[in-house]
């Protein structure tokens, strides 16, 4: 019969091998042409794993196993038939959903068997640290809060019978340790680093290591932007189709200011400084397998609504685990906003090569001298990490009051920098 060796192709230049994060598929199973079969992770991006061909599918490798690219990680048997009736293959229920089937001559119905009794390491209910989908509906139905049940499946897995014994054993769901989370068992569990997170871990020590790394900090009076959006942002929703937010001026005012400060927008390879003559600017997003920080090509050549509308496609992307390699290689400066998630300050750690990043933070209502008079202003705090082997002080400092005075005046980002009356006078 004809068998079909599947192979790790490579995601991506100077990668050389990647993790089984997870099967989308388990061992036995029919699987169709292109259909997502994995999701691997490289030490740049998770990706999915299509099959290449339809059949049914033999796994080779565990998921959290490292494999090479260009080894075998499963086998399809192109021969095979799709069982009758399925019009597509489920991913990790078929098992679950064959159960039933088997029992129909029973004189009364009987209970399905719950795939969480057994550790099954398929599908993406499974992932490990999670829930069961048998453990999940159980601890809805009890109002028993995500973390609050120790588990004993693979990887901490929560299973039915977790949930069932910790009933058993007492378990309050309504007690306030269960509401914050806490079981109240003294017992640890280890979760394998994946191999992004890895890689960050390895990038961030060595930017500590092999910089001179230093921030600056200044305050922005956001009054000007807000009072701009709150002016236009229903208008600019409807004519440009995206919504009129932050990063889009931020991003506008910084590659304004590396047209001024080229070294900013520089790097260091060897005893070279790299110049660049464009900004291809990183903007710092959450994504569900950590921190992602994909790349807005020619920033610099961008208005602030197709800025706005390439951020909202990589975040999206981003949130749905479809980023490429490509979409995060590369960048020459790195934008990243702690504000969203409450943080007032911080120094922010270069992204390498690069040689700074600017971080933003929340805004809140401070008191601050406006023409001689206090007043209350939303005002937001933020920070420029740079390596002071290429970037001095004078410029460090300069970027980043440039910065800020572009934010406050947003009309001078129209101008290259200067006040409307400057270009008038030609000045």
């Amino acid at each position: 019969m004809p068998i079909l060796e599947m192979k790790v192709p490579s995601p991506g230049e100077s990668i050389s091998e990647v993790e089984i994060a997870t099967w989308l598929v388990g061992d036995g199973d029919y699987v169709e042409k292109d259909q997502a079969i994995a999701e691997v992770d490289s030490d740049k991006a998770t990706l999915e794993l299509p099959a290449e061909m339809a059949g049914v599918i033999t796994l080779k490798v565990e998921e959290g196993d490292v494999v090479a690219v260009g080894d075998v990680c499963c086998l399809i048997d192109t021969d095979a038939k799709p069982p009758k009736g399925a019009t597509k293959p489920q991913k990790a229920e078929s098992k679950k959903e064959e159960a039933p089937s088997k029992k129909e001559e029973a004189p009364t119905p009987a209970p399905a068997p719950t795939p969480a009794s057994a550790p099954v390491a398929t599908g993406k209910d499974y992932a490990a640290g999670h829930a069961s989908p048998a453990a999940k509906k159980m601890m809805s139905d009890k109002g028993i809060s995500d973390g609050a049940i120790a588990g004993t499946g693979r990887g901490g897995r929560v299973l039915k019978q977790d949930v069932l014994e910790a009933l058993a054993a007492g378990f309050d769901p309504s007690s306030a340790m269960a509401q914050n989370g806490w079981s109240g068992a003294r017992e640890t569990r280890r979760e394998k680093m994946s191999m992004l997170r890895r890689k960050v871990a390895d990038r961030l020590v060595g930017v500590k290591n092999d910089t001179a790394m230093l921030t600056t900090f200044n305050e922005v009076d956001m009054k000007p932007i807000m009072d701009l959006r709150a002016k236009y942002k229903n208008q600019f929703k409807e004519e440009k189709g995206v919504g009129l937010g932050f990063m889009g001026f931020f991003t506008k005012a910084v590659t304004t200011a590396l047209a001024k400060f080229p070294g900013v927008n520089a790097m260091i390879d060897g005893k070279e400084i790299i110049y660049h003559d464009y900004a291809d600017i990183c903007i710092a997003v959450s994504s569900p397998k950590g921190l992602m920080v994909p790349v807005v090509r020619n920033a610099e050549s961008m208005s602030i609504a197709e800025i706005e509308g390439e951020i909202k496609r990589l975040a999206i992307r981003a949130r749905d685990g479809q980023l490429t390699v490509d979409e995060m290689q590369g960048g020459t400066f790195t934008i990243t906003n702690g504000g969203v998630f409450g943080s007032m300050l911080s120094t922010p750690i270069i992204n390498p090569p690069q040689s700074a990043i600017l971080g933003m933070h929340n805004i809140v209502e401070r008191p601050i001298a406006v023409d001689g008079k206090v007043e209350i202003r939303p005002v937001m705090y933020v920070a420029l990490s740079y390596d002071h082997r290429i970037i001095d002080g004078k410029d460090s400092v300069g970027f980043l009051f440039m910065v800020k005075e572009l934010l406050e005046n947003p009309e001078r980002m129209i101008f290259g920098g200067k006040q409307p009356q400057e270009v008038l006078l030609g000045l």
